[in-house]
């Protein structure tokens, strides 16, 4: 697993330095901290936390638990997991610079630096919770193969994970949706029929969210291939 804390620190160095840009905005340029940029780094780190915990739950299962318990948590935790990932990909949003102000004094090149660093950290996010969800089915799936990046069940749930986080990125951005808005899922529903009953807003869907993921899918191969070939 060495071969991987120089990837998991650059991606904790990254979202460092979105959180730096942020705070350091305000005093240097007297205006006022941008908390929604804030929160919204913290919703890009939740995902990876929960994976750690089903991760951790896993292992204290495999000692002291049964099969049906193994299955639980994988179920539950695993939807918890993908229910929150958009939040991190949601990022690539914030280049839309909607956070700037007129009566504002920030040069436009610190909110460029800001602006792509959050956005990169966001994507990053998403990417090592992939890798490292991929990884952990393989090692559940195909334990004892020699080559399990053969078997392309494992790419086709990445390409279906991608998929599902880019429509979560479309609802968030032009529905307004958070992940805890599935507590009311009569008023979800409600919302998403009414939405998508306009067939011009079906047609954006899908080209948002394929767009996003074939972005999300090339940057994941670059971003991934050398951790697996490391592996094999």
């Amino acid at each position: 697993m060495k071969e991987f804390l120089p990837a998991i620190l650059a991606v904790a160095l990254l979202n460092g330095y979105a959180l730096v840009l942020i705070l350091l905005r305000a005093p240097i340029f007297s205006t006022k901290v941008y908390r929604p940029m804030l929160w919204n780094i913290w919703l890009s780190i939740i995902p990876v936390l929960v994976l750690v915990t089903i991760l951790i739950s896993l292992t204290l299962a495999i000692f002291t638990g049964s099969g049906a318990v193994l299955l639980l948590i994988i179920a539950i935790g695993g939807l918890a997991w993908l229910l929150m990932l958009p939040n991190a990909a949601y990022l690539v949003t914030e280049l839309n610079f909607s956070h700037r102000r007129d009566d504002e004094k920030v040069p436009l090149w610190y909110d460029i630096v800001l602006v792509l660093t959050l956005a990169l950290s966001g994507v990053a996010n998403t990417l090592l919770n992939v890798f490292l969800a991929q990884l952990v089915f393989l090692l559940i799936a195909y334990p004892n193969d020699p080559a399990p990046m053969s078997k392309p069940l494992s790419w086709v749930m990445v390409g279906i994970v991608l998929l599902l986080v880019a429509f979560g990125i479309y609802l968030g951005r032009y529905l307004r949706f958070n992940s805890w808005d599935l507590r009311k899922p009569t008023r979800f529903i409600r919302k998403l029929t009414d939405h998508f009953s306009d067939r011009s807003q079906r047609l954006e869907a899908l080209g948002f969210t394929f767009t996003h993921a074939v972005l999300l899918g090339i940057l994941y191969l670059l971003a991934a291939g050398p951790g697996f070939a490391a592996l094999t």
